[in-house]
């Protein structure tokens, strides 16, 4: 047991030392984490700020792991995760709903197209947690985050503020927010309208319908990059003749040009070289420089692709 370890027990927590981080990805790819906790309830919250201050860690909020890519040398910090007490989801009379900071989307869209509820469907092709839907306002196929939430109960690793923040305060804008790295949301309240089951349940089956039929599977952390004003990034991509390209372990998908896959076993740096050689050849071919999607962990400051900060926390 090193001195963290040591410090964190008599903290009242418990860590864990060189927890799995990049397999628990939809890349399934890169390394472990050097520490991780499980925040069980927001009383542990000061426990863990004390820590981080003590010893100064480098912190990374997990959820779905979903926009997220880890080096294949891991993360020299610590990882943290939301219990099961932060997943759950509660229906309230008016179409008003609270829902975990670690509930899941897809669940959280079914369960709320049976309740009759609609302006949520949207999440079913998501995969990723209500956390992470804030952190970057997620969205797709007409609806998002911002359109629905009320407010968001936020704490701040770094100095153990809990605090409900009115949706207006998060900046919530094209797949970004105002929330730091450091902020993590423990639940979010939503405003839905009254529906009809069973057209939301139809509405959730176009969804799913419409992302198999044109989105590819396997090992990807879907979009990579945010759609610029005028274009979509994809298209882009297409005509820069990049669709298909391949670099390593890692492959721009012949299905959608905004997808890049990670072979089984492949490497985490094989697919940040490629979104790095993607940006470029656009940026030459058309003047345009894409933003990416995906947070990158465990990298170092010296990747150009670290301009991520309003980006999704893995799902958070």
């Amino acid at each position: 047991m090193n001195d963290v370890t040591v410090l964190a027990r008599s903290l009242g927590l418990e860590l864990a030392e060189w927890v799995p981080l990049g397999e628990r990805t939809t890349y399934r790819v890169g390394g472990r984490a050097r520490y991780g906790l499980v925040l069980a309830d927001e009383d542990a919250l000061a426990r863990v700020t004390a820590l981080i201050e003590r010893v100064e860690l480098a912190v990374v909020v997990l959820g779905a792991g979903s926009n997220m890519l880890v080096a294949d040398a891991g993360f020299d910090g610590l990882l943290v995760e939301l219990g099961a007490s932060f997943a759950g989801l509660e229906v309230r009379e008016g179409g008003a709903v609270e829902a975990g900071g670690a509930a899941l989307l897809p669940v959280s869209a079914r369960r709320l197209a049976a309740s009759g509820l609609g302006g949520f469907a949207w999440a079913v092709g998501i995969p990723g947690t209500v956390g992470g839907a804030v952190r970057m306002n997620a969205g797709g196929h007409g609806g998002d985050t911002a359109s629905v939430l009320r407010r968001a109960r936020v704490a701040g690793l770094a100095d153990g503020r809990i605090a409900w923040r009115e949706a207006a305060s998060l900046e919530l804008g094209y797949r970004r927010s105002a929330l730091g790295m450091h902020d993590v949301v423990l639940a979010a309240e939503f405003q839905l309208v009254l529906s009809d089951r069973e057209h939301e349940e139809t509405l959730i089956k176009e969804v799913v319908r419409w992302r198999r039929e044109h989105q590819p599977g396997g090992q990807n952390a879907g979009s990579v990059f945010v759609n610029p004003p005028d274009v979509p990034a994809a298209k882009l991509i297409e005509e820069a003749g990049l669709k298909g390209r391949r670099l390593g372990s890692a492959q721009v998908s012949p299905k959608h040009a905004n997808f890049i896959q990670a072979d089984p076993g492949g490497r985490a740096e094989d697919v940040r070289a490629l979104m790095e050689l993607v940006r470029a050849e656009v940026a030459r071919q058309f003047g345009v420089e894409l933003r990416t999607e995906v947070r990158l962990v465990g990298f170092g400051p010296s990747t150009s692709c670290a301009d991520v900060a309003h980006a999704a926390a893995g799902g958070a």
